[in-house]
């Protein structure tokens, strides 16, 4: 049972778009801490693991409840919990305790361990493992209230020798978002988890460049990455014709892998006009 490995990632970015797992009010934000938030791990004889640290940073005990769903990352709506799916790791993995008590300043553990079905197919399993706070606080009346906070874990464990395999079909511009977006395919088998450095061009002129932090694509499917541009605080572009470059790159540091690419990109003249309205 050997961990592939375990990647780190900010709160900010999950928040971002990277994961969106986080659903807190404020006031339980800073009472729990969680980490890794992405495990990936190969299964080695039909089992693998990961090990999740909870923290408590309150001055008050926690009571947490975990629980695992089958999830995906759809192409526009991104992150989902599904009832059920083809790679769902749910009923092949094992954790405990499921139910525990933080003390303040107390670092907790969480094994997960997945047995895969000897008749499984080679392929990707995924699952994502919250951990659900509950906090007693008051509202503005005095009343008592209970107060839900969850973080979730993707866990990915992978039976077989499985890469992605990254391509990009196309951009365009989102009529709802007003704003660009680059369609981000992944015809591997293993979810991949990139960012991308992008320059908006027309002609010979740079209108823009950017940079959007890590968004997951999960096997067999696609996403769309959205630029964030153009964004109230800027211009709407004129209509006509852009080219959209740049590169997508994804991995750890010392093995990256990287994809340039060369897109064009058509801005209609009623989208133009929508937007100075």
């Amino acid at each position: 049972m050997n961990m592939l490995k375990s990647n780190w990632r900010s709160l900010a970015a999950v928040s971002a778009g990277l994961f969106a797992l986080v659903l807190f009010p404020a006031a339980a934000k800073a009472q729990m801490s969680v980490s890794p938030l992405v495990i990936e791990a190969k299964a080695e004889r039909g089992q693998a693991q990961g090990m999740i640290t909870i923290s408590n940073t309150s001055k008050t005990p926690s009571r947490i409840r975990i629980y695992a769903e089958p999830f995906t990352y759809s192409r526009d709506a991104g992150f989902q919990t599904l009832s059920s799916s083809p790679s769902d790791l749910t009923k092949y993995l094992q954790f405990s305790p499921r139910e525990l008590t933080v003390k303040p300043g107390e670092v907790r553990r969480v094994r997960l361990i997945s047995r895969l079905a000897p008749n499984l197919p080679d392929g990707e399993y995924r699952a994502v493992v919250f951990n659900e706070t509950l906090t007693e606080s008051k509202d503005a009346a005095g009343n008592n209230i209970t107060l839900v906070a969850r973080i979730g874990v993707t866990f990915y464990v992978r039976k077989g020798n499985l890469s992605p395999q990254l391509a990009i079909d196309s951009a365009s511009f989102n009529p709802e978002q007003k704003q660009i977006q680059l369609l981000v395919r992944n015809s591997g088998q293993a979810t991949v988890l990139p960012s991308l450095n992008w320059t908006l061009r027309q002609g010979q002129t740079i209108v823009k460049t950017g940079q959007i932090d890590t968004n997951a694509v999960v096997a067999n499917s696609d996403r769309n990455f959205l630029l964030n541009y153009p964004n109230k605080d800027q211009p709407a572009l004129n209509p006509g014709q852009y080219q959209l470059s740049g590169e997508l790159f994804w991995g750890e540091d010392n093995n990256k892998s990287k994809l340039p690419f060369n897109v064009n990109i058509t801005i209609p003249r009623q989208t133009a006009a929508s937007q100075k309205k």
